[in-house]
């Protein structure tokens, strides 16, 4: 009947591809990678306003790679072998600088559970950075999106961003969860001032060498 009136469908997913969608998603940010392993890092460092501050701006830097990809950046970033080259090395190297900048701080972690709000501020920056600088969110969005995109459903732009949305909303529950987590376990650690910088740097390092692998 609506069809007869020439109202068009709504673009957006239909409801059974967009609940797979959500527990594919689900199943892919539940599983630790490196993304996982920085905000535990900047949780244990920085403590639960530092972590939630990374958490907000990689989530902040995964919604500008969904409106790329729904504009078609991300597919022509893919197809350029350059460009995929030169933000993998920028990556790499934004690491190493985060890395040498924990390995180089004095300051001692705060006794409560909250860092200052310029760490946060600063924790945001970076996760916002780390997150934009990394090729393989690009890549993910450009070969998994359009798996559940319906070309009868409308336009395939929009049925992008309800996706990468919902992709958004179940990574941030997902990472605030592992961030809280490592909140409490730093007050535990927290004597241990040394060993939390000389993990930071560890971790940072460890994360350019997998990045420049890739």
């Amino acid at each position: 009947m609506a069809a007869r009136r020439g109202i068009e469908a709504p673009a957006v997913p239909d409801l059974s591809q967009l609940l797979a969608f959500c527990v594919a998603s689900f199943v892919l940010v539940a599983v630790p990678g490196p993304a996982i392993v920085y905000l535990v890092t900047r949780a244990l460092a920085d403590g639960r306003r530092g972590g939630l501050a990374s958490v907000l701006g990689i989530e902040a830097g995964t919604l500008l790679h969904v409106a790329a990809a729904a504009v078609g950046l991300s597919a022509l970033v893919a197809s350029e072998p350059g460009a995929l080259l030169v933000l993998r090395w920028a990556g790499v190297a934004y690491l190493l600088w985060m890395a040498l900048q924990a390995f180089r701080s004095r300051r001692v972690p705060d006794a409560g559970p909250e860092s200052p709000a310029g760490t946060a501020r600063r924790a945001f920056r970076q996760g916002l950075a780390v997150e934009l600088l990394n090729p393989k969110t690009a890549l993910f969005f450009v070969a998994f999106l359009p798996q559940f995109v319906d070309a009868d459903r409308g336009s395939a732009a929009t049925q992008i961003l309800v996706l990468g949305g919902a992709f958004v909303v179940i990574a941030a529950i997902c990472d605030t969860a592992w961030v809280l987590a490592a909140s409490v376990a730093r007050r535990r650690l927290q004597a241990k001032a040394g060993v939390l910088r000389s993990t930071t740097g560890v971790t940072y390092v460890a994360l350019a060498t997998v990045a420049a692998a890739l």
